[in-house]
């Protein structure tokens, strides 16, 4: 398994977060939709947020970035959110 940290954090990154949670039926599609689908978390900080994205392999990592950017760019671009720090990796333990 694969997972990605998106880290938002910065002008703009709070009202991103909103936006997300007020559509999130839209991007729980959206999520699930890419091949691989393990799990998704969606966490709000005093910064911001991050989410965390879990998919069977690395492609389906790198199709959740490119489908998360995406969205962002066509539902959430006047926020003025600055794009994600991203942190990826192999997943070497998963508790459920």
């Amino acid at each position: 398994m694969h997972a990605v940290v998106r880290n938002y954090s910065g002008k703009g990154s709070k009202k991103l977060i909103d936006v997300i949670e007020e559509n999130k039926v839209e991007v729980e599609r959206l999520i699930r939709s890419v091949k691989g689908f393990v799990s998704y978390s969606l966490v709000r900080t005093t910064r911001g947020g991050f989410s965390v994205s879990v998919y069977q392999d690395k492609a389906g990592t790198d199709e959740s970035i490119r489908v998360a950017r995406d969205w962002i760019s066509k539902n959430a671009g006047k926020t003025g959110a600055a794009a994600p720090t991203i942190s990826e990796g192999t997943v070497i333990l998963q508790l459920k």
